[in-house]
């Protein structure tokens, strides 16, 4: 291997001084080689041709066997055990060495050891390496040495890397240590187990070993201060690091932009963004130039407060100052996580993009931001191409990683793959924690696997891994999905046992369950004993519960729902104010629903789908068809897409004002938005085509619906036979109840029943006693009526011989039957090719 190893020149020999032989003095001679700077910091560069990679570090020689004193230099010279090794050089023999090794066996064989001014640095660089196992040992073993002297620097040192590694307890020690060896904490001691502390979070402890500073006469430094705000603030105990930051202040120590930056983080930290805002309106009065860091929390801020445009300027703003504040990687990872939370994937991944073409190079955080953006949307592609890139770049998924994709799967309704992702997790000896089974939870509950969702909770258990209350209230609402009632039940029975504490989002999750299962009582009693245990329901729970009333026609329990809302002082959501529209208009109160809706509009919330499907329906039922046509204008202007629900309202507004052109028209607009029809908008369609005896356009709306006549609703089948009989295309209804009866359509009693009586209308006695042997093949009983109908049928309008073969049939009928079949007998039904076979011969012989 081709290497090439370039140092600077550490040393140089300083010329001895020879006396001048005319003049006598007396000179003492040291034979020692000097060191111009033992301590001075040296560049070395080493760089492998054939690998392509090159190593730039830092050598500190200390002091040499040269430099040592006489006694201790003629000491180590004759033992070749002993060697003449640079401080760097025992720095990294010690770092090779486990912890759990000799480490005393590499520091007794250092020629330097003899030398105490060596000890001071060695600690610096053992320390700046961050390795606290080998500092610790390097510290005791140099304890032991017969020419240490305790020093106040060493211990300071000692006490920052064990803040470094929150070992508060050892840090605190130390301070207790250097003082029997009789060193006299200073200043920068205090600081350091200030800021051992405040990494902690424990800012208490921080405040009384500041009193114990000013006790022991050594005024705060802006440092002390600063890692006291720190403490506070980063518990988000923004309160006290303001009094702290104005006692500063009072004490003549002025604010610098760390502390800005600290007061700024403890805001961020507290949940308080509008304060950090106002607050950084404050730091730039004061001339005080924000940096980096000042920007990233600003834009995390506004962020928060979805001010998303301001955020965005700033952002641009350093991208074109960049000599000024450039972003870092924080900047844009903040960036993309304002992109994910607003669902904007692809701009969260162009960020993502512009990173890596400035230069900077992603960390784990980074790839978890976007591979969590595609997570939320359950984009499961995505997430696996960035999770797979992740892996090819060196990057070790972690916990976030793997949880991120399992939710991807679970979002994607793929819970084995997001059960896969689980099992290669503990494969790699990543440790799920508690969001990752949550996240599992989630895929097998909204996924209808509830079974294995319930079993995951106590394998959790069992793991270690304690449920909390997001566990509960996902299971809570898998139960609702899946309309198991009873489940609901052990749910909230394993919380209780468990002493879980349901919060406002539980009691939503149980209520909306048993509103699913139509427990009204249950959710009630919930909601009960949500108020009760002092749990303040949000908007969420009343939207809840006003909904569900109005689902199961409990329109003056929803409405009371809503009173006792405003008595709270709960601002009304969009979803609340769009159910009780839907309350009021269900009950024919157009005024209030009218109310309702422009308080909404009042309040500053755009009306969705829903909120003007509602007043559709509100104005429908009053038969004010020119107040829907403006709401559904309305709704076009504001770019709310109107759904099959909303248009069928307009057309049963349109049919119920005497306007069923406008409801063809607005078929015709459907079909263009490619708006699919359901059942009701085929209903009014059919309406429409009656009123208007357009029997052509009724024809072809049948023919649409052709694929769905096997799923189209008895009533809207038996409005379209009705529809065609009253106008006399007695020919028309019987091949379309055909068509459907072939196509295995759903046909009852009723059906028949408008069947018989538009043959009746029509006089028809053939067709009659035809599909009455039909209801006998369905095992559809007859009815009384039935039987009259067709006697009277058959004295009116058959003739003599054909009453009298109708009454043959009638006395058969009763000798087969008996009146049992008035009463509702059931007989063994017919194949439908029988019934068509039985139909076709029935035509042939009438």
């Amino acid at each position: 291997m081709a290497t090439l190893y370039h140092q600077l020149p550490l040393f140089h020999r300083r010329k001895r001084s020879h006396p001048s032989p005319n003049i006598i003095t007396s000179t003492i001679h040291c034979s020692k080689l000097k060191n111009s700077d033992p301590y001075k910091e040296n560049k070395q560069a080493q760089v492998d041709y054939d690998a392509g990679t090159h190593r730039l570090h830092t050598a500190i020689s200390g002091l040499r066997k040269s430099d040592l004193p006489k006694r201790n230099r003629l000491r180590v010279e004759g033992d070749r055990f002993q060697k003449d090794w640079s401080l760097s050089e025992v720095v990294d023999r010690v770092l090779k060495l486990h912890h759990w090794e000799d480490i005393e066996s590499v520091l007794n064989r250092w020629a330097g050891r003899f030398a105490r001014k060596n000890f001071p640095l060695l600690i610096k660089e053992m320390t700046n390496t961050g390795s606290i196992e080998h500092s610790i040992q390097v510290f005791n073993w140099m304890k032991n040495q017969k020419n240490y002297c305790a020093r106040n620097d060493i211990y300071n040192m000692m006490i920052r890397l064990h803040a470094r590694h929150n070992r508060v307890d050892q840090a605190r020690g130390l301070f207790f240590e250097m003082q029997k060896w009789r060193c006299k904490p200073d200043g920068e001691t205090y600081n350091s187990l200030i800021h051992a502390h405040g990494r902690a979070g424990q800012w208490r402890w921080g405040m009384n070993i500041m009193e114990d500073m000013l006790c022991a006469a050594i005024p705060p430094s802006r440092s002390t201060y600063n890692n006291l705000i720190n403490a506070c603030g980063s518990n988000g105990n923004w309160r006290e690091a303001l009094k702290l930051c104005k006692k500063m202040t009072d004490n003549g120590v002025g604010p610098d932009l760390v502390t800005h930056n600290i007061i700024l983080s403890a805001y961020k930290t507290g949940s308080q963004y509008a304060k950090a805002l106002s607050y950084f309106e404050l730091m730039k009065s004061t001339h005080v130039r924000p940096d980096t860091t000042t920007l990233n929390i600003l834009i995390h801020c506004l962020a928060k407060l979805g001010n998303y445009e301001e955020a965005i300027k700033v952002f641009n703003a350093m991208r074109q100052k960049r000599s000024e504040c450039s972003p870092d990687i924080v900047t844009y990872t903040s960036i993309m996580h304002m992109y994910s939370s607003c669902g904007q994937v692809e701009n969260c991944h162009s960020v993502f993009n512009t990173m890596v073409a400035g230069g900077l190079k992603p960390n784990i955080v980074s790839y978890n931001a976007l591979l969590g953006a595609y997570a939320s949307l359950g984009l499961s592609e995505e997430a696996s191409s960035v999770f797979s890139d992740m892996k090819q770049n060196g990057f070790c998924p972690d916990v976030v990683s793997f949880t991120s994709l399992l939710n991807a799967f679970g979002r994607s309704e793929q819970p084995w793959k997001a059960k896969e992702v689980f099992d290669l997790m503990r494969k790699n000896n990543c440790k799920p924690n508690l969001v990752t089974y949550n996240a599992l939870i989630d895929a097998y509950g909204s996924n209808g696997f509830l079974a294995e969702a319930v079993d995951l909770l106590r394998e959790m258990e069992q793991a270690g891994v304690q449920p909390n209350v997001v566990s509960i209230s996902t299971l809570l609402a898998a139960c609702g999905r899946c309309c198991q009632h009873v489940k609901i039940d052990s749910v909230l029975k394993a919380a209780k046992l468990r002493g879980i504490k349901l919060n406002t989002i539980a009691y939503n999750s149980a209520i909306g369950s048993y509103m699913n299962v139509g427990e009204y009582e249950k959710a009630l009693g919930l909601y009960g004993n949500m108020r009760e245990k002092r749990v303040k329901p949000d908007s969420v729970t009343y939207n809840i519960l006003i909904s569900g009333c109005c689902k199961m026609s409990k329109y003056s329990e929803a409405l009371e729902f809503l009173v006792e809302m405003k008595d709270m002082n709960i601002p009304l959501s969009k979803e609340v104010y769009s159910s009780a529209i839907c309350s009021y208009s269900r009950q024919g109160q157009l005024v209030e629903a009218e109310s309702m809706f422009n308080m909404m509009k009042e309040d500053g919330l755009q009306p969705d789908v829903i909120a003007y499907t509602a007043m559709l329906h509100a104005y429908s039922v009053s038969e004010h068809w020119e107040e829907a046509l403006a709401v559904f204008q309305e709704m076009e202007l504001n770019n709310v897409q109107p759904d099959s629900v909303a248009c069928a309202a307009l057309m049963r507004a349109f049919n119920r004002g005497s306007q069923p052109g406008k409801a063809l028209l607005l078929a015709e607009l459907m079909r263009e938005k490619d708006i699919p029809y359901i059942d009701a908008v085929l209903f009014e369609m059919v309406s429409a085509c009656t009123i208007l005896r357009e029997w052509k356009t009724l024809t072809e709306v049948i023919e649409i619906m052709g694929t769905s006549l096997p799923r189209i609703s008895v009533g809207t089948l038996n409005h379209l036979l009705h529809s065609f009989g009253k106008v006399g295309k007695i020919d028309a209804m019987m091949k379309l109840f055909l068509k459907i009866v072939s196509s295995c359509g759903e046909a009852d009693s009723t059906t028949y029943a408008v069947l018989l009586k538009n043959l009746l209308a029509a006089g028809n006695w053939r067709k009659y006693i035809e599909v009455m042997q039909w209801m006998d093949g369905a095992g559809v009983p007859h009815s009384a009526q039935m039987y009259k109908d067709l006697l009277f049928l058959a004295q009116t309008s058959s003739g003599t011989m054909n009453a009298a073969a109708i009454r043959q049939r009638l006395e058969s009928w009763k000798r087969n039957y008996g009146h049992s079949t008035a009463k509702g007998k059931n007989n063994p039904p017919l194949h439908t090719n029988a019934l068509i076979s039985s139909t076709n011969a029935s035509g042939a012989k009438s």
